[in-house]
C-alpha cells in the first residue's frame, strides 16, 4: 500500500516494534542510552543517525514514534514534541528570532501566548506588532516595513474568529516571514494549515491530541530543516522537551482522534442549534452555523467543520454567567478543553483573567461569555443540561 486514510496512519504511522513485537508501542522510559564502545559514542554526538539516541532531551524512540505519526497526520515534513502547548508556542519563535527581529501578531490571542509576545520578546529586542487577524488590510500594513515571522490562532481563543491562513501566508511570504499557526481548536483533523501556507503549526497536545485529560504536552511541525536546525537545538538545550511517557499517552491518544473530534464537532452543532435564539443568550459564536459572520472561511479553511467549541454569551453579564455555570448537571466547570469530557469555561474570570477589562472587551470577551468545549457524551444529554441550566439563569 502506497496511500494509507488518514485513521489508518492514526493507529500505525511511525510506529517501530521492538525484537518482542508488541502490539501497543513501547515505552523507552530512560533518560540515557547505553553505548557499545567509546568509538561509538563519539561518533554518536558527532551525528547520530535516525534511529541513534544520546540523551532524552535530545530525543527518544518513543517520542520519534510521536513525531512521526503526528507530522504523517498534519502533512508536515517533521515534528518536535515538547513537554507543554506552551513550550511548543516559546520553542517556534523564540528559536527563530533575535533582537531586532519584528513579529506581526493577531490580537486575539490565548492569555499565555499574550504573556510571550508582550512580555518575554520584547525584553530581548524583538519588536511586536498587533493587528485585528481577520483584517488581511491590517496584516499587509504591518507586514510592509518588513517582518521575522507573523503568529495567530487559526480559530482564536475564546471567541473562535478565524484567520484566512492563505491569505495572511501569502502576504507574510511576500514581505519575506514565516508563518507560525496554533492550530489547537481547528484539531489535525479538519486542519489544512500547512497546504494553506503555515511554515510551521503548533498544538497543545493537552488538548483534543490526548483528549482524555492525562497529561500536558505540546509539538511544533515544520519542514525538517526548520524543525532540525532552528527548533531541535534551542529545544533539546533549553530543557523543552516531551517526556517518553507523554508520548506514549499521545500516541493512544492519536488512535481515536479522529472518532473522537468528529463526534465532539457533531454535538457542537447541535448545541449550538439549541441555544440560538435562547431568551437568556444574547449571541452564539460557532463557526458551523450559517449565521457565523466568517462560515464561508470556515467552508474553505476547514471543510465546513465548526469544531468542538461553542462560545455563547448570556444576558446579565458575570453573575447570570455563574449561574449558568453552577446549573450544570453534566457539564463540568474547568479551564480545559478538547477532553472527552464536555467543559464550560468563564474566560474573564480564569483564562484571559490577567487582561484588563480594556483588552477582553476589545477581544470580544464579556462577562457573560461562556466557553463550552464539548466532549463525547450523548448529544441529547448534553443539549438537554445546558437548556435546563439556561432557564437557572
Amino acid at each position: 500500500m502506497t496511500t494509507k486514510g488518514r485513521r489508518t496512519q492514526a493507529v500505525h504511522g511511525g510506529t517501530q516494534r521492538s525484537q518482542w513485537g508488541e502490539m501497543s508501542e513501547a515505552i523507552f522510559l530512560t533518560q540515557g542510552f547505553a553505548y557499545d564502545s567509546a568509538e561509538q559514542a563519539e561518533a554518536r554526538f558527532i551525528q547520530a543517525g535516525p534511529d541513534e539516541y544520546i540523551y532524552a532531551r535530545y530525543g527518544n524512540p518513543t517520542v520519534a514514534m510521536f513525531e512521526k505519526r503526528i507530522a504523517l497526520l498534519e502533512g508536515a515534513e517533521d515534528a518536535f514534541a515538547t513537554a507543554s502547548g506552551m513550550a511548543a508556542v516559546n520553542g517556534a519563535l523564540v528559536s527563530m528570532l533575535r533582537a531586532g527581529d519584528r513579529v506581526v501578531a493577531a490580537r486575539a490571542l490565548f492569555g499565555s501566548c499574550l504573556y510571550i509576545l508582550e512580555e518575554i520578546l520584547p525584553r530581548f529586542g524583538v519588536e511586536v506588532v498587533f493587528v485585528d487577524g481577520a483584517d488581511l488590510a491590517q496584516w499587509e500594513t504591518a507586514l510592509a516595513p518588513g517582518a521575522k515571522a507573523v503568529f495567530f490562532e487559526s480559530m482564536a481563543n475564546p471567541t473562535l474568529e478565524l484567520v484566512d491562513i492563505e491569505g495572511v501566508a501569502k502576504l507574510a511570504h511576500a514581505a519575506g516571514a514565516l508563518v507560525v499557526v496554533d492550530n489547537v481548536f481547528s484539531t489535525p483533523v479538519y486542519s489544512k494549515a500547512i497546504a494553506q501556507g503555515a511554515d510551521a503549526v503548533v498544538y497543545s497536545t493537552t488538548k483534543h491530541i490526548d483528549g482524555q485529560g492525562r497529561a500536558l504536552g505540546g509539538v511544533i511541525l515544520g519542514t525538517r530543516e526548520f524543525i532540525r536546525k532552528t527548533v531541535e537545538p534551542y529545544m533539546k538545550h533549553t530543557g523543552g522537551s516531551m517526556s517518553p511517557f507523554t508520548a506514549w499517552i499521545m500516541l493512544k491518544g492519536l488512535e481515536t482522534l479522529e472518532l473522537r473530534v468528529r463526534a465532539q464537532t457533531a454535538s457542537a452543532g447541535a448545541i449550538a442549534e439549541a441555544i440560538s435564539g435562547h431568551a437568556k443568550v444574547t449571541l452564539v459564536s460557532y463557526p458551523g452555523l450559517d449565521s457565523h459572520p466568517q462560515r464561508a472561511l470556515a467552508q474553505r479553511q476547514l471543510g465546513g467543520a465548526g469544531g468542538t467549541v461553542v462560545a455563547f454569551e448570556i444576558d446579565g453579564g458575570k453573575e447570570a454567567a455563574f449561574r449558568f455555570c453552577n446549573a450544570l448537571e453534566i457539564v463540568l466547570i474547568s479551564n480545559n478543553l478538547g477532553d472527552a469530557k464536555t467543559i464550560a469555561t468563564h474566560p474573564a474570570t480564569t483564562t484571559h483573567q490577567r487582561l484588563t477589562p480594556e483588552q477582553r472587551a476589545g477581544l470580544g470577551i464579556s462577562d457573560g461569555l461562556i466557553r463550552l468545549s464539548v466532549g463525547i457524551e450523548a448529544t441529547e444529554d448534553l443539549v438537554a443540561d445546558i437548556l435546563q441550566a439556561l432557564d437557572a439563569v
